[in-house]
């Protein structure tokens, strides 16, 4: 670890606060100003659909001003955007807030990419690790995310307000940490140099297709159960406290590992360790079935951090033997189109099951796409063993 990739810890944790406060409050928010309940969490979708139409773009930005500058830009967007869901609040119009999270996405698309960029200020030889440490720095939204969102509901007379602007700080403490970050120049593009494959080429390997379904499963199961458990606790009757601490433990559950995982996948193989990931979803949603006291929610939504972890940084590493250095922006924006297409679609998929069928039909539906991402790591892994017993 040198320097810059601790910033850019620190850069990914303040990341993880805005969205740990997005998700732990948009959700009520909207359900207090939507028009029906179901479309509580359209405010969730929009930040998820904005940063899935947002990737060309911010690929776009990547290509022309370089990581920092592209990085910077997603932060001056946060900044705007918090703003905006505040004069939303005030106002209390429901679909100014979905707008604001809708253009909030671009910041997202952005901070997806730090994972990569830590890669990229690391020895080849550290790059696993490089990745896993820096999702690491989550930790600082495991534990700020919560407790700002419970802190700041009720310091101004509308609930949640002082929780918007309070991000807007975060924004613009993360933008000082930005400027500190050195990134490695981007190499000067030559006309007529080998721009690599094209992208239809680069999809269709198996290695890229079962590093994007862990990716965007994972992450789709993850903000399923996530996006709807303050939604299913408001229900039974527990306060936002206790959600906010079972938030917590699920945000400490997804980062913590980070200290440990890229030493795991060395050692162990990164098909093995996303299987392991697989497994911890399939528990967690065991967990989820058994009932809905408060211990039910936090140990199945820990393990489900967990499980996010092991998918998540192993479906990264995986993808990077996938594609060339001069291929990274198109194959990384194609990777973070499909987990945020799969997070849309999830984030409106939670809060309409759990307030029209309940719970545990949530929990059901989701072991189906646990048993695709497992049958998926079995495919790549037995075409891998076939090909290696093939004479060279």
């Amino acid at each position: 670890m040198n320097k810059n990739l601790w910033l850019l810890a620190i850069a990914q944790g303040l990341f993880l606060t805005n969205n740990v406060v997005f998700i732990a409050i948009n959700g009520l928010v909207g359900l207090t100003l939507a028009p029906l309940a179901w479309m509580a969490t359209l405010p969730v979708m929009g930040y998820v659909v904005g940063a899935a139409l947002s990737t060309g773009l911010v690929a776009r930005s990547q290509r022309r001003w370089g990581r920092k500058a592209s990085f910077q830009l997603g932060l001056v967007v946060a900044l705007l955007t918090v703003v905006l869901c505040a004069v939303a609040l005030t106002m209390g119009s429901f679909w100014l807030l979905v707008a604001g999270t809708v253009i909030a996405g671009y910041y997202s698309a952005n901070g997806q990419l730090y994972r990569f960029a830590a890669a990229e200020l690391a020895p080849p030889s550290f790059r696993e690790k490089a990745v896993s440490l820096v999702l690491a720095g989550g930790l600082i939204g495991a534990v700020a995310g919560p407790n700002l969102a419970s802190q700041t509901r009720e310091t101004m007379d509308t609930p949640f307000l002082g929780s918007y602007l309070a991000l807007a700080v975060v924004a613009v403490i993360s933008m000082a940490v930005m400027s500190r970050i050195r990134f490695p120049a981007e190499p000067v593009k030559v006309a007529g140099s080998d721009q690599g494959r094209p992208l239809r080429e680069i999809i269709r390997q198996p290695v890229f297709i079962v590093s994007t379904i862990g990716a965007a499963l994972g992450y789709g199961v993850m903000n399923l159960l996530m996006a709807a458990t303050p939604l299913a606790m408001d229900v039974c009757g527990m306060p936002f406290s206790d959600a906010a601490l079972v938030l917590e433990w699920h945000v400490i559950g997804m980062f913590a590992p980070g200290f440990f995982t890229g030493h795991l996948i060395k050692r162990f193989g990164v098909l093995q360790i996303m299987g392991v990931g697989v497994l911890l979803n399939a528990a967690c949603i065991a967990v989820a079935l058994s009932g809905q006291d408060l211990h039910q929610f936090l140990i199945g939504l820990f393990m489900l951090g967990v499980g996010w972890n092991f998918l998540f940084t192993g479906g990264t590493t995986l993808a990077m033997q996938a594609y060339r250095p001069e291929e990274k922006d198109r194959a990384q924006a194609a990777i973070n189109f499909a987990v945020f297409a799969t997070m849309a679609l999830t984030s409106f998929a939670s809060g309409a099951l759990v307030t029209t069928q309940g719970w545990t039909l949530l929990n059901v539906g989701s072991l189906i796409p646990v048993a695709l991402t497992g049958a998926a790591l079995v495919w790549l892994a037995l075409r891998q063993r076939s090909e290696a017993r093939q004479p060279a």
